[in-house]
């Protein structure tokens, strides 16, 4: 790989996490008998545990394996290391649903004599996830995070009581005890992305039914808040990310005045960290457009006066979005980038957030840019999105479907406002909470 093609990758993803990405391309690289083109070998940064959720560190540990084995410096692996890696395997389970450090664990535990038998376990029970096409997933499944997403999407476009009912059930059986929920039900680790959405459910669902199940959730929230006001994506004290502060802000506007002075703080941070042209710093998706949606909903959804750091934040993600259309009537995932359902599913969010609703031009031609996406039995088709480890994509198709069903339920329901009775106009008539995310 040319040097220039590595920098540009590692570019899409936060700048905290370099060094270990860095690290992780290398060690990829070099399973594959590619030899790196980075510049230097990785910084001493990229083997450091200090401050990382428990995946991180494992997955940490086994590049570190890895590149020391590469260099002639197995010395610098510790009993320690190997162990840690050892306690991920079990017959039968992936640990953490996570595919990518599984086979990371494997390959460090190659190189370390007296693993055989332990590798030829995990091996059968990776082959167990082996995919038709002959490919491997990168996680089992991401279903709790995308069950909470649905949930929302279901709602603002006009699903029925019994459906959110339904979710709810899934997600109270899925809380973890600290509060959070995790992107999988094989997995332990909570994050504030899946939490965020499961309380935007339980809070569509019935905010007073589900009160005890809610005010957890909102405690796990607080739990890893940033001093900055911004929140992180697992663990508390690590970088706050914008993605995730907007995705908490949302969860938090759900319940009132009890939470508004976070949620400013929280919109202060998006301020602060908000390029010049709308966009944010990356996020766990390949578009730019996915935190613009996500701040975009947090700032209008928040009750502060004109000109407040909220309004600003709202204002510079319409923007980007009114300045960013193709000819085709679609978004793309950056600047210049062809159109994908997606990323235009996320900008035609971020447009129901403008008070007037104008531009419906705009809007028009993006929604048939939508709807031309769909095909016979309802899916829609659209390009990988999602990110992780950052910035390696995968795909996980039913986004598309999520994302399209919540931009039109918003452009249902708050440009073209139906009369009493229908939508969530019916919903604001009896009281009952509308969608924010």
């Amino acid at each position: 790989m040319e040097l220039r093609a590595v920098e540009e990758f590692l570019a899409q993803a936060p700048d905290f996490t370099g060094p270990r990405k860095r690290a992780l391309l290398d060690a990829v690289l070099h399973l594959l008998g590619v030899t790196s083109a980075t510049a230097e070998p990785p910084a001493p940064a990229a083997f450091s545990s200090r401050g990382l959720h428990l995946w991180a560190r494992v997955q940490v540990t086994a590049v570190k394996v890895v590149l020391a084995h590469a260099s002639g410096a197995i010395a610098y692996v510790h009993e320690d290391d190997v162990a840690l890696l050892r306690s991920t395997q079990h017959p039968g389970i992936v640990w953490e649903g996570n595919l990518l450090i599984h086979l990371s664990v494997l390959h460090a535990l190659t190189l370390m004599p007296g693993h055989d038998q332990l590798v030829g376990q995990g091996i059968r029970t990776a082959l167990a996830h082996q995919r038709p096409d002959g490919g491997m997933p990168f996680i089992c499944d991401e279903d709790t995070w995308i069950t909470a997403t649905a949930g929302v999407a279901l709602h603002a476009a006009g699903a029925g009581q019994p459906a959110l009912d339904s979710i709810a059930r899934r997600l109270l059986a899925l809380q973890q005890p600290d509060g959070g929920w995790s992107y999988s039900q094989r997995a332990q680790l909570t994050d504030v992305d899946c939490t965020s959405a499961a309380v935007e459910v339980l809070h569509l669902a019935g905010a007073q039914a589900h009160h005890a199940s809610i005010r957890r959730a909102i405690d796990a929230l607080h739990t890893v808040r940033g001093k900055d006001g911004g929140f992180p994506t697992y663990l508390a004290g690590a970088p706050s990310e914008a993605g995730m502060t907007a995705a908490a802000a949302n969860a938090l506007t759900t319940q009132g005045g009890s939470q508004h002075v976070t949620v400013d703080a929280a919109l202060g941070y998006l301020s602060a960290v908000q390029h010049v042209d709308g966009s944010f710093p990356p996020d766990w998706s390949s578009s730019r457009l996915h935190t613009v949606f996500r701040a975009a909903l947090a700032a209008t959804r928040h009750p502060a006066a004109p000109g407040s750091r909220g309004h600003a934040v709202a204002r510079r993600c319409q923007a980007l979005v009114l300045g960013s259309q193709n000819s085709d009537g679609g978004w793309g995932q950056q600047d210049g980038a062809a159109s994908d359902t997606l990323s235009t599913a996320y900008a035609l969010i971020t447009l129901t957030t403008r008070p007037d609703h104008t531009a419906p031009a705009v809007v028009g031609r993006g929604v048939a840019y939508l709807l031309a996406q769909q095909r016979e039995d309802g899916s829609v088709r659209s390009v990988p999105d999602s990110i992780g480890p950052r910035p390696f994509p995968f795909t996980v198709p039913v986004l598309a479907d999520v994302f399209t069903l919540l931009a039109l339920g918003h452009l249902t329901h708050r440009t073209t406002p139906g009369p009493p009775g229908t939508g969530q106009e019916r919903d604001r008539a009896r009281g009952r909470p509308v969608s924010r995310v």
